[in-house]
């Protein structure tokens, strides 16, 4: 019997190795000739339409000289303070904030500064900006505004102090817009039942300038929308083309007149000599946002400051390094096609030498993530022009997928490129959980499902601590 089972055993080895390595053969093979997985999704052919003036998510708070567009943003490198930023529309009134921690009688007041501005026939309410400093970490706060008028009470919460193994969680969404699928997009965000702690936000925010003559009701409607979000929680600013609104025809050659004077950045905490690239600290997270529409270029500004940058951070303390952008580098779609690809040239060495994690970008209407490739071999004379995989460069993520009134981008670049992971043409938002040093669970939701649905998923391990192949991990 022994004899007979060693036999089997033998036989049943030698026959487990054969189809180990057929189909190990066949894997390969198809791993070589296909890019990765295009989704056999395809959401219903509809028109996105703009929800109209008169909706709720658009009413105008009750009381005189109300608060309005009240929303929040990070105030410095580590998270400590907090810009706040609102508008009121029939005078100046308060430009002070009282806010207190949870369970606290203590009231501290903060005062900013009021400003307004004029986009050819629009003139603008009365913009109050407000940095609260010197606050506790992983700490709730009340704060009011209005004060004296029609106060309006708001909270957050702070980030824990930077370090490696805290965990926290980041929302992701892009192109967001006004339309009925904006308001579904950040309707499934706010019911994920992973809970965002902070939105990285990619770019193109009100898309006021696709309305006739820029009409900048639209950026007062748009903060009127997300408020429910942005007002208790920060959202990351990265400066998308349609925040650019150079209009010559109608006398206005400033770019980006309407974002700078509504929406504030903490550049100059990390250096920034301009407020579209800077760099915050968050838990776990070392967060670097770059201005795809801002001169690159060798010797600019953005060059020079990101050159340093990248020196500066500390993985020990930070170990996850994050890179926003609007102008996506892999892009397999047929929009917006390469237009990252001189940011690429100039930028894309110094990801892969300094361990990037994960890039995330917007502009193309559609979600796709990408191996971890790159693509630095290249010049002039060699011809190398390919991507190949790179363990020490990040996953590039397009998340453009919020929702706007230009529509889904559904035409896609045939066959699907070797570097191409997943992608679909749909709108949705994602969530990266940073679960420790080593470890963030990434989960991208379409906006056709249920709240719980998550449609791509994976495990990132982080390039300095893990820089283990996890591509395994996407499910």
């Amino acid at each position: 019997m022994a004899l007979a089972g060693s036999s089997f055993s033998s036989s049943a080895s030698v026959f487990g190795a054969i189809v180990f390595i057929v189909l190990g053969f066949v894997l390969n093979q198809a791993y070589l000739c296909h890019g990765g997985t295009t989704s056999t999704f395809v959401r219903k052919a509809e028109k996105t339409v703009d929800m109209p003036l008169d909706s709720d998510v658009f009413a105008v708070p009750p009381g005189y000289n109300a608060p309005q567009q009240v929303h929040i943003t990070q105030g410095d490198l580590d998270g400590k303070a907090v810009i706040v930023s609102w508008i009121t529309m029939e005078e100046p009134g308060s430009n002070t904030v009282a806010y207190w921690k949870e369970n606290s009688a203590e009231k501290k007041e903060a005062t900013g500064k009021i400003i307004q501005y004029k986009f050819y026939n629009y003139s603008s309410g009365h913009i109050h900006h407000c940095t609260i400093k010197q606050l506790e970490h992983d700490t709730k706060y009340y704060y009011e505004v209005g004060i004296g008028q029609s106060p309006r009470t708001f909270w957050f919460t702070t980030p824990p102090k930077p370090g490696p193994d805290v965990p926290y969680t980041f929302g992701l969404i892009g192109d967001l817009g006004q339309s009925y699928d904006s308001n579904r997009t950040l309707s499934h965000y706010e019911q994920n039942p992973i809970k965002g702690q902070t939105v990285l936000f990619v770019g193109d925010l009100s898309y006021a300038d696709n309305y006739p003559d820029h009409d900048n009701v639209r950026w007062d409607t748009w903060g009127r929308f997300i408020e429910r979000s942005v007002a208790y929680q920060p959202w990351i600013w990265t400066a998308g083309n349609h925040e650019i609104d150079f209009a010559p025809e109608l006398g206005e050659t400033k770019p980006f007149k309407p974002f700078s004077h509504r929406y504030r950045t903490p550049y100059r905490a990390s250096n920034s000599t301009g407020p579209f690239w800077y760099s915050i600290k968050r838990g776990p997270a070392y967060i670097i946002v770059l201005a795809s529409y801002s001169a690159y270029g060798k010797y600019t500004p953005q060059f020079k400051w990101l050159e340093s940058e990248f020196k500066k951070v500390n993985r020990n303390e930070t170990p996850w390094l994050i890179v926003l952008m609007h102008a996506p580098w892999y892009n397999s779609y047929n929009y917006h096609y390469m237009e990252g690809e001189t940011m690429r040239v100039m930028y894309e060495a110094w990801f892969v030498k300094y361990k990037v994690d994960a890039v995330f970008a917007g502009h193309v209407h559609a979600y796709e993530r990408s191996k971890r490739v790159s693509n630095i071999a290249y010049n002039i004379v060699n011809g190398i022009c390919k991507p190949v995989d790179d363990q020490s460069a990040p996953v590039y993520i397009t998340i453009g997928d919020g929702g706007n009134l230009e529509g889904l981008a559904n035409n896609m670049t045939e066959p699907q490129p070797d570097y191409s992971a997943f992608r679909e043409a749909s709108f949705g938002h994602a969530i990266f959980d940073i679960k420790n040093r080593t470890h963030a669970y990434y989960a991208w939701n379409r906006n056709q499902d249920g709240y719980a649905v998550e449609v791509d998923k994976m495990w990132f391990f982080n390039r300095y601590y893990n820089p283990h192949d996890e591509s395994a991990s996407a499910l």
